[in-house]
């Protein structure tokens, strides 16, 4: 069955497959003592598939422009925000600069805009970088097959898509303008990046769009749809809560804390083998009870703007007006009030604020071991394939 059947299965209330039925489940609401029970599942399930491990990574914002009018987005075409993008030597910088703080595995992130992420940009940045930052990942615009084929041979294994929201209807109230107003293209992005050699594949749900509760079943259908059809992949899933973001959005679907660990534990059970990724977006004191109940990768010392961790890009940062460029007539300061090196501005609001030394000792002081690299490609080298 195609994943667009099986979501509108779901619409009419059908549960295609009995894991499905078995996650709906413990998405019900239940009583305190049913959800501790849940977290303690929840947590054997973790230690038995993945030890008193923790995966770290850094995101790594290259480029804030975006073609795409998105009304929970601070990236949004129309939020009169300051704009900049890396060149490849800046992306180096601020590459350079996470991997002096231990991070090996880094994200690439970049608003949707195919003029100033495009003719090579991301091939370029993935050479510079493969040498240094053995794992790397990109959350950029969805791309046709032979696109990722070209990244994935510059050094890329991981490919990061968000649905944003599995409700088709607020799907196309909150996408108003650009290329990812289409659902379906989207939907199948994991689909045609595991076409095209990527290792691992990450999913996920922005938490506030939509009921939660569909936003997870809906979630949890595309990943058993992918275990079956994508199966040499390794996958992670994400259900991040909306944060704060130019544009002033406000959440209409709350997720209480409580809830939101639920999910989670909800996840770990029903998809041992999956990874659980937890962002910045949640405050410390909720990520520190949330690190052993299922939760495998976080990020740490996150900032969501390009140059935002070195100041790279600083002297480039402008307007974008109906897709023209503005310059300023004057040059900005820093965000200071947001730690930030540079006035560029971020995709939403970091709520930990810790730094990833601070987390990897936290990480330590619960008994959990801080992974900083997990993967190199000498690993599929010829000479290691015949010793």
């Amino acid at each position: 069955m195609a994943l667009a059947d099986i979501l509108d299965a779901l619409d009419s209330g059908t549960l295609p497959s009995p894991l499905l039925t078995r996650f709906r489940s413990l998405l019900e609401p239940m009583p305190p003592a049913a959800l501790e029970a849940l977290a303690a599942e929840s947590v054997a399930t973790t230690r038995q598939h993945f030890g008193r491990t923790m995966r770290l990574f850094a995101p790594l914002y290259l480029s804030n422009e975006c073609v795409n009018n998105c009304a929970y987005c601070g990236f949004s075409r129309d939020n009169p925000i300051l704009r900049t993008t890396l060149t490849v030597s800046e992306a180096v910088k601020e590459a350079r600069h996470l991997a002096a703080q231990g991070f090996r595995h880094v994200l690439l992130v970049a608003g949707e805009h195919p003029r100033f992420v495009s003719e090579g940009y991301l091939e370029e940045c993935l050479a510079a970088l493969r040498d240094f930052i053995p794992t790397l990942a990109i959350e950029v615009g969805p791309m046709e097959t032979p696109e990722y084929e070209s990244l994935v041979r510059a050094g890329c294994e991981g490919l990061v898509v968000y649905q944003e929201t599995y409700d088709r209807a607020a799907y196309a109230e909150y996408h108003t303008a650009g290329p990812k107003k289409d659902f379906d293209w989207r939907l199948a992005c994991p689909e045609r990046g595991y076409a095209a050699g990527f290792r691992r594949l990450g999913i996920g749900a922005l938490v506030g769009l939509a009921d939660w509760r569909l936003e997870a079943l809906r979630l949890a259908a595309h990943l058993e749809h992918l275990q079956r059809t994508c199966w040499k992949a390794s996958f992670t899933v994400s259900l991040p809560r909306l944060r704060p973001a130019a544009g002033g959005f406000q959440p209409r679907h709350a997720m209480g804390d409580a809830e939101f660990v639920q999910a989670i534990c909800a996840f770990r059970v029903c998809f041992p083998q999956v990874g659980i990724v937890l962002s910045t977006r949640e405050p410390e004191a909720l990520r520190n009870a949330l690190f052993p109940l299922g939760v495998t990768s976080i990020s740490a010392g996150s900032h969501t703007e390009p140059g935002g961790y070195t100041g790279a890009g600083a002297d480039d940062v402008h307007l974008t007006v109906r897709g023209r460029r503005v310059d300023l007539d004057e040059k900005p300061a820093s965000s200071a009030c947001s730690g930030s090196a540079t006035p560029a501005a971020g995709q939403f609001d970091i709520s930990d604020t810790r730094s990833a030394a601070e987390v990897a000792d936290h990480l330590r002081s619960i008994g959990l071991e801080p992974v900083w690299k997990d993967w190199d490609a000498a690993i599929l080298s010829p000479a290691l394939a015949t010793a």
